[in-house]
């Protein structure tokens, strides 16, 4: 589990470096985030993904069902490119897409930003799979991923030079918890990782065993 590995890597280095006062904030956020009734709304497998249409980091729509006509598709809802937990799973994502495209499905990746922003991130990480712009988290709401940041969070994210609001075009701080779904050419939910902990996503090698 390559991706599970760095992750810790990464955690491990950022967290030695944050204030004391800003680490102890962004732990209650996640427990506070955990405690809540987020998790039990979101999507479940067995249930009945909605469809949607939304612009790439190009401008050009992507519509899901026009996916799944031919395949299974693979969805990464996403932060945004500011979080370094997010590129580093975009990049093991990629690095596993020519497994994912050879077991015959399709991948996607989905944040709030703006597709100037989502361009950026899809060339800073090199990718080749669509990056999704969900304006206002619409989508995300549809699966029931979404929060609102809480206000002591803010100036800390400031202070890390993450301006929210530019990169998401919005003032509402609203972000969608990590989670990744394998979805059935019917548009069933076959496998769903949804954690409120920022610092956890799926190894893609787990998207591979669901696929096989």
């Amino acid at each position: 589990m390559e991706l599970t590995k760095n992750l810790q890597e990464l955690q491990t280095e950022i967290e030695a470096k944050l204030p004391e006062d800003a680490k102890a904030k962004m732990d209650k956020a996640v427990v506070d985030l955990a405690n809540s009734d987020i998790v039990d709304n979101s999507l479940k497998v067995g249930e009945k993904v909605p469809n949607f249409s939304l612009p790439n980091a190009v401008g050009n729509i992507v519509e899901l069902n026009s996916l799944l006509v031919e395949s299974p598709v693979v969805i990464s809802f996403y932060r945004g490119g500011w979080c370094p937990y997010c590129n580093m799973e975009l990049r093991g994502l990629q690095k596993y897409l020519p497994q994912i495209t050879e077991l015959g499905a399709k991948l996607i990746a989905i944040s709030p930003e703006t597709p100037d922003n989502s361009l950026s991130t899809t060339e800073k990480n090199e990718l080749t799979f669509e990056v999704l712009s969900d304006g206002g988290n619409q989508v995300a709401k549809e699966f029931g991923l979404v929060f609102q940041l809480p206000e002591e969070l803010r100036p800390i994210y400031q202070n890390f030079g993450i301006d929210l609001p530019a990169y998401n075009g919005d003032e509402s701080f609203e972000l969608p918890i990590p989670a990744t779904y394998v979805i059935a050419s019917d548009g069933t939910v076959i496998h769903a990782f949804v954690n409120p902990d920022y610092t956890q996503r799926l190894d893609p090698e787990e998207i591979i065993n669901v696929l096989n």
